[in-house]
């Protein structure tokens, strides 16, 4: 499938995944949800209409000073309902569907696309403009992205494709397994996911099947200390024996622009290709 393709097909998911206002017209007032489309919100330039947002958003450093109402998975309609929107967005989530009927009955229109791919965050950019009103502007959010992945596509043409391992979850392990997000990340950074052949999306692994798998490269995205109390080090028992950390190839990932499937996930992308392609001249 071309990114053509794929393009258009997520265009027509988060067009199906938004719920029209009964009055019309842009939203002038918008209750966000997930870190990914605040950001989207304020990258095209409609920042102001942001009432209400999760706990969980952080970026820009304006969005600080709006009131929070709730988190990704527990929304308070409350404080939603509180701050007067006209439009609530967010990402797919668990529980999120029930919750936009819930808002839909009371003539809040809603927004959750997928974001499981670059294809899909630019749906989502256009989507999201195309609610405020302003489509002209989401081409263009997506346009610059596409650059993005062009450039670091071109950047590390050619260049051999590390075996990578990313790991989310220390207790259990959780990695990135076919179909996420994170496994087109590490194909579009150049590597392939030591993952293959299981068909979830973050399956668990016990550290006897990764010492299996033998990745080239481990990247640890479990927020170490921040999360779990523990990060992957020579240290952590069992993960000694892992070749890729016992040898130092191992990938602190920890910058939201490589982990939040938003506005600046071109520039997580290259900041993802640089660690893993060190010689390469990736803008």
């Amino acid at each position: 499938m071309t990114l053509d393709r794929r393009a258009f097909l997520a265009a027509l998911a988060a067009l199906a995944c938004a719920r029209a206002r009964p009055a019309g017209g842009p939203a002038l007032r918008v209750v966000s949800l997930s870190p990914a489309t605040t950001e989207a919100v304020f990258a095209l330039g409609h920042g102001p209409r942001v009432v209400g947002r999760s706990r969980y958003c952080d970026y820009p450093p304006e969005v600080k000073s709006v009131p929070p109402v709730g988190g990704f998975v527990d929304p308070s309609l409350e404080a939603i309902l509180g701050v007067k929107p006209d439009l609530v967005v967010g990402v797919q989530g668990p529980g999120l569907r029930d919750f936009a009927e819930r808002l839909d009955a009371r003539g809040i229109g809603t927004f959750f696309p997928p974001t499981q791919s670059f294809a899909e965050i630019g749906a989502m950019l256009v989507g999201l403009a195309r609610q405020l009103g302003d489509e002209s502007r989401g081409e263009a959010e997506r346009a610059r992205l596409e650059r993005e992945r062009l450039a670091v596509e071109q950047a590390i043409a050619g260049r051999p494709r590390p075996r990578a391992l990313f790991v989310f979850g220390l207790r259990p392990i959780v990695v990135a397994g076919a179909g996420s997000f994170p496994d087109e990340m590490l194909r579009l950074a150049g590597a392939t996911n030591a993952i293959v052949g299981d068909e979830q999306r973050f399956p668990t692994l016990g550290v006897e099947r990764v010492l299996a798998l033998d990745p080239d490269v481990v990247i640890d995205a479990t927020g170490g200390a921040m999360r779990e109390g523990i990060s992957i080090t020579k240290d952590l028992p069992g993960w000694g024996e892992i070749r890729a950390v016992r040898e130092g190839r191992l990938i602190v990932a920890s910058d939201d622009r490589l982990l939040r499937p938003g506005p600046r996930v071109g520039q997580g992308l290259a900041i993802l290709a640089r660690a893993l392609h060190p010689g390469a001249s990736i803008p």
